[in-house]
């Protein structure tokens, strides 16, 4: 457990009802994070095993508040709650931190997988970023990527063109390379047919997300020593 000089207030509001606990700040965060899925038990991210109406003035929860909003009075499972629910008050450091690392995640989703409509190939993350810089793009620390994606293009797309798109791409390289294409190729998208030609050859239609176009040419050609023929079908 945290000592409570060094812990933070995690509050989640209600039915009308305020409920906070005293968390770890760093803890806490990466809990919210990645949930149950972090490996952190929640008894480590609390500095106390109590939920309260008020943490400064040390005013417990009502037990019908907790059964009302949580469905239960268990304090550990009612902090697990709030802390995946709620709000928790971070430092300025955490926030900038979480702030950059998901800035990153969804400027690189999507680098990935969106296009400019206009020349049909991919923007550099620099631009992208720049766009979400004029366009005073709001990003929240604690939502995810895909909750937040779509809020972004909106903004963006004012500012450059574009759009999530898969492009289809047909690619024909020497039979020997076909096995080790199978196991690259599910790394970007997926094969959508495929046949042998009577020299050996091997030809597939692969389809993948716009932005790894560049990529996928690249790795396709690093696959092979060069000798692929690579093309996408409008």
């Amino acid at each position: 457990m945290v000592n409570l000089e060094d812990a933070v207030i995690a509050r989640l509001e209600s039915h009308g009802e305020r409920f906070e606990i005293l968390v770890d700040p760093d803890l806490s965060a990466e809990y919210k994070k990645g949930s149950n899925e972090s490996g952190i038990e929640i008894e480590t991210v609390l500095a106390v095993e109590e939920i309260f109406k008020d943490a400064k003035k040390g005013d417990k929860a009502s037990e019908e508040g907790m059964l009302k909003v949580f469905q239960s009075t268990d304090p550990l499972e009612v902090a697990e709650l709030i802390i995946q629910k709620g709000q928790i008050q971070l430092t300025a450091q955490q926030r900038r931190e979480m702030l950059e690392d998901k800035h990153k995640q969804i400027v690189a989703k999507i680098a990935r997988e969106a296009i400019n409509p206009q020349t049909g190939f991919p923007h550099p993350p620099k631009r992208i970023e720049k766009a979400m810089e004029e366009a005073k793009v709001h990003i929240d620390p604690f939502k995810t990527v895909d909750e937040q994606i779509n809020i972004v293009l909106k903004a963006i797309r004012i500012k450059i063109p574009i759009r999530f798109e898969k492009v289809k791409i047909a690619v024909m390289m020497p039979g020997e390379f076909a096995g080790g294409a199978y196991t690259a190729i599910s790394k970007f998208g997926k094969i959508y047919k495929e046949e042998w030609q009577q020299d050996g050859s091997w030809i597939a239609v692969v389809e993948i997300p716009g932005g790894l176009q560049d990529s996928f040419h690249q790795k396709m050609s690093e696959l092979t020593g060069g000798n692929v023929d690579t093309k996408v079908i409008k």
